[in-house]
């Protein structure tokens, strides 16, 4: 835990005093500390913190042109309330008129009949309960005076002798693994509710659950393999008792562990994939697409410029994150305010023709022609700029200013994959998005227990990510995909997020 920093009073006198003595000698550790505090509280009054990279926000003062670049979006006035309609997995309960129907008489003028609104009249009403509820039931057992014989009354129908159903491990590994609630937390708030729910019994729902619907997760694995865009990134994760393969010597002299975040563009859909181990991004993306149908092209690899995140044994075309070159400016705005001005607003032309390039939804190609039209040379212009500041003398190359111009020029062509290949992103923001969630388990679970805990974990965490991306109700999927465990198995690919309610609205005709 860092030490709270003591409190020093200084005035400007003993200031001045201060450093006109370290003139003449070295200043004494109640000076140094003086001196300090000074400078830690003029820091807190200049620097502004913030929680965004954009340029505004990094300079107040600058007029950004990636904000203008890109028409705003023009939203209807409203009060902001979630109407009926944002309702969709509640309730939906008709009520109809007690005493007119269609066609009646109007009882209030008696000439003319009454209609059926097109809108019915609206209520919502939101009710409190616990995130598992719990119905016991009594069922009455009779016995016979004279044989002794004992008659029970029949449970009802499809309350059988499981005592957790589907939905209970759905919820509890949403819960979990999507929201970030441990099992001990949700434990206490059961208690609470009178409603025991056991951590230990949590871990069993979801371990069994697992097991019947791991062909889904293979089935995710074996399509992003043959995706044209792979975006991979990882963040550090804790494992109490985890076993290194001897086999892996690289491995085993690993302490470090990490979770790896894959996400594919495949066919228009993004597929998420968690692996937590050992492992580095580049060798869990290189196990993924050496599943890759050989007669496909190389897909474009984008990640940061850290070589652990590169695949090897795969053919790749790469291209690296130009945000991560961005913030490499945005670090030392402060300090450099007039060159990191310019840096931020050249890049910002280049993201607002890609904001274009969304708004009127063109091909890769078409998105790549207008790239090379607009951004092609803003590109290039800020190419020259950074070589002019090493030959000119203008930015010290051991700066910050300086390492971050270093950054882009070493990564250059990497970072402008997206003026020569279709397709290639900017970024590599969507898999830093989906690597929140392994950060939110770590930051409240703090741990994986074991490895068999963790790749529980990675399995929930794609399969709920991978729905979240393509706008499926995870909660309904994990549910089906435990009722539907045999068909699943005979055939994963008809059992994926965005085609497996076709699959059971097909299974339900025949």
């Amino acid at each position: 835990m860092k030490a709270r920093r003591r409190r020093v009073d200084v005035n400007l006198d003993e200031l001045d005093r201060v450093l006109d003595q370290a003139r003449e000698e070295p200043l004494s550790e109640t000076d140094c500390e003086k001196v300090k505090s000074a400078l830690h509280a003029l820091a807190a009054m200049l620097v502004r913190p913030r929680n965004t990279e954009k340029t505004g926000a990094v300079l107040p003062d600058t007029e950004a042109s990636e904000s203008t670049a890109a028409p705003p979006e023009n939203h209807p006035p409203g009060h902001g309330r979630n109407g009926a309609r944002h309702f969709a997995g509640a309730e939906k309960i008709a009520i109809a008129h007690p005493q007119l129907k269609h066609g009646d008489r109007c009882p209030e003028c008696g000439h003319g009949n009454v209609y059926a609104q097109k809108e019915p009249k609206v209520l919502v009403r939101v009710i409190g309960q616990a995130p598992l509820a719990a119905t016991v039931y009594s069922l009455e057992r009779l016995r016979c005076g004279a044989c002794g014989q004992i008659f029970t009354a029949q449970e009802p129908e499809g309350v059988g002798a499981e005592k957790y159903d589907e939905t209970a491990a759905a919820m509890i590994a949403l819960l979990k693994y999507g929201s970030g609630t441990p099992f001990y937390r949700l434990e206490q708030l059961h208690q609470q509710l009178g409603i025991p729910l056991p951590a230990a019994t949590q871990w069993e729902i979801v371990r069994e659950a697992a097991e019947p619907i791991k062909p889904a997760r293979d089935e995710l694995i074996r399509q992003a393999a043959q995706g044209e865009v792979v975006h991979n990134d990882d963040t550090s994760m804790r494992v109490l008792h985890l076993v290194r393969e001897p086999a892996q010597a690289s491995q085993a002299e690993r302490t470090g562990v990490f979770t790896s975040g894959i996400v594919s563009v495949a066919g228009g859909r993004k597929i998420a994939l968690y692996f937590t181990g050992a492992k580095h991004a580049g060798e869990n993306a290189s196990q993924v697409l050496k599943r890759r149908a050989a007669e496909l092209p190389a897909p474009i690899l984008m990640c940061d410029a850290l070589s652990r995140n590169v695949p090897a044994g795969v053919e790749i075309l790469l291209a690296n994150c130009l945000a991560h070159g961005r913030r490499q400016f945005v670090e030392v705005a402060a300090n450099f305010p007039q060159p990191c001005r310019y840096v931020l607003e050249m890049l910002g032309q280049v993201y607002g023709q890609d904001a274009q390039a969304r708004q009127r939804g063109l091909t890769p190609a078409e998105r790549l022609q207008l790239h090379q039209e607009h951004s092609a040379p803003v590109m290039a212009e800020l190419h020259r700029w950074l070589e002019r500041q090493f030959a000119e003398k203008k930015a010290e190359p051991n700066s910050g200013l300086g390492k971050a111009i270093h950054y882009l020029l070493r990564h250059w062509r990497p970072l402008t994959a997206f003026l020569r290949i279709p397709g290639a992103p900017l970024d590599n923001n969507i898999v830093e998005r989906a690597l929140k969630r392994a950060v939110l388990h770590r930051k409240n679970a703090l741990f994986y227990r074991t490895l068999n805990g963790a790749q529980v974990g990675d399995l929930f965490m794609s399969l709920i990510h991978t729905c979240q991306l393509c706008g499926v109700n995870s909660f309904e999927y994990l549910i089906e995909l435990q009722r539907h465990a045999r068909e699943l198995a005979a055939d994963p690919a008809q059992w994926m997020p965005w085609n497996y309610r076709r699959t059971l609205a097909g299974a339900e005709v025949s």
